[in-house]
């Protein structure tokens, strides 16, 4: 066998080995999340840490993001003769698809990251093992805390994060025209159904648990000194970011099969 497929057999071989542990973590966190004791003071803290800290950064690039989509989107909507259905078209846009997913990525940036330093700091100088000496159970307390502050605040997050883009939509469309605030919600809310926005909430649910998990995975599971808390972190962002793509392509085919597009 050639030196090229047995480090393609190693590659898929660890992938695997590594998808199943961390799938066995995901179990353990389901487990865990109906034992007592309840750890309600961190969860409120995670949901602090999680949430009001990531607000200013998810919003700043929501408003962008929906200023400049607007900007960029007006030519060719003039050049065609339907520049009224600009407010309809960003509003589809930024509320089934842009927001979510933009405020998912940046949210695996900062929160990802900063999990899995933070936990991979307290691995390596051996914090974990001595709350599991100390009788705390640590699993309970760090893990299980982040995972739901993640996955209840990125909803909380994505929805302000919508209206600050429609907020900055509107601001795009008045530097070059003239329409009311009135108008503009009336043309973004009517264009909107039921259908638009119930499968673009709950898969924020999915990717704030997705982005919780892997970036505790990475920190408790961290190694080899000072080195790994680095690469834990690096790892966190990365893998939550691919896997935010994979939820948002599955979630989008099981709700065309469902009859939600």
């Amino acid at each position: 066998m050639k030196t090229g497929q047995q480090n393609t057999i190693a590659k898929t071989t660890s992938l695997l080995y590594e998808t199943g542990i961390a799938t066995g973590f995901a179990f353990r966190f389901f487990r865990q999340w109906f034992r007592r004791p309840f750890e309600f003071k961190e969860f409120l803290t995670q949901c602090y840490n999680v949430g009001y800290t990531s607000l200013p950064l998810i919003g700043l690039t929501g408003f962008i993001m929906g200023l400049v989509l607007t900007m960029q989107l007006r030519p060719t909507m003039l050049e065609y003769g339907v520049a009224s259905q600009i407010p309809a078209i960003v509003g589809i846009a930024i509320i089934r698809e842009i927001g979510p997913v933009i405020s998912a990525l940046i949210f695996a940036g900062k929160i990802g990251s900063s999990i899995g330093a933070e936990l991979g700091s307290m691995k390596v100088t051996e914090q974990i093992d001595a709350m599991d000496v100390s009788g705390t159970n640590p699993f309970k307390f760090l893990v299980v805390s982040r995972v739901l502050a993640c996955t209840l605040m990125l909803p909380v997050l994505s929805v302000i994060s919508d209206a600050i883009s429609l907020f900055g939509a509107f601001l795009g469309i008045n530097i070059r025209g003239n329409t009311s605030f009135q108008l503009f919600w009336t043309e973004v809310v009517s264009s909107l159904s039921f259908n638009d926005i119930l499968p673009a909430f709950i898969k924020t649910f999915i990717f704030g648990f997705a982005v919780g998990i892997v970036g505790c995975y990475k920190g408790y599971t961290c190694n080899k000194g000072t080195a790994g808390v680095g690469r834990s972190a690096n790892s966190s962002v990365v893998v939550a970011s691919v896997l935010i793509f994979i939820i948002d392509l599955l979630v989008v085919q099981v709700t065309d099969i469902l009859g939600y597009n």
